[in-house]
């Protein structure tokens, strides 16, 4: 079977991957890019960038979908909705973009190396995932990357690949840096 893994940055690609030629076989497996969610610019090159070194470094056909920066394109489709629900709208978006790829290159199915954070909903990204391949005609195929998270800050480091300190939005951002007393203003005010 052919996959099409979405990576939503170099080290996750790095940690995944191996995985998945494990749990699958020597199948044929291409990479997704799609990531209109990663804040800010300078961030969102610079993910792009270590994907683009990662997919090279495995050997793998790279695929992309809008590699625009696409900040305004992420806000408006949460719909100002800015609480805990904005996760599913960005695993949505991806999962889509991924699925309708997928479907459009002829490959049978997709996965994610958003599969690979401790910090991530699997539940939820398994949910919308078999959503939008039932949406799209193909298969949502599930493998637990976890065992590969800390392996892939190692291999990242080894490839000298710029590694993320945060999820990707602009509001994961924020939670990321404004209890950081290292961020702090001078006036000792967080500004929240």
């Amino acid at each position: 079977m052919e996959i099409l893994l979405h990576a939503c940055c170099g080290p996750c690609l790095l940690g995944s991957y191996p995985l998945l030629e494990k749990a699958s076989g020597p199948d044929k497996t291409a990479v997704f890019w799609e990531n209109s969610n990663i804040h800010p610019f300078v961030e969102f090159n610079q993910r792009l960038a270590a994907f683009n070194t990662a997919a090279e470094h495995l050997k793998l056909e790279a695929i992309y979908g809008e590699t625009a920066y696409g900040l305004e394109r992420f806000l408006h489709a949460l719909n100002n909705d800015f609480g805990p629900t904005r996760c599913a709208t960005c695993y949505r978006l991806r999962l889509e973009a991924t699925a309708k790829a997928a479907a459009k290159a002829g490959i049978a199915a997709f996965t994610t190396t958003l599969l690979i954070s401790p910090y991530q909903d699997h539940e939820l990204i398994i949910k919308i995932g078999r959503e939008a391949a039932l949406k799209n005609g193909v298969c949502f195929h599930y493998t637990d990357f976890r065992p590969g998270f800390r392996g892939s800050h190692n291999a990242a480091r080894e490839l000298d690949l710029y590694r993320q300190k945060y999820c990707g939005c602009i509001f994961s951002e924020h939670d990321r840096y404004k209890i950081d007393k290292k961020y702090l203003n001078p006036t000792g005010n967080t500004g929240v």
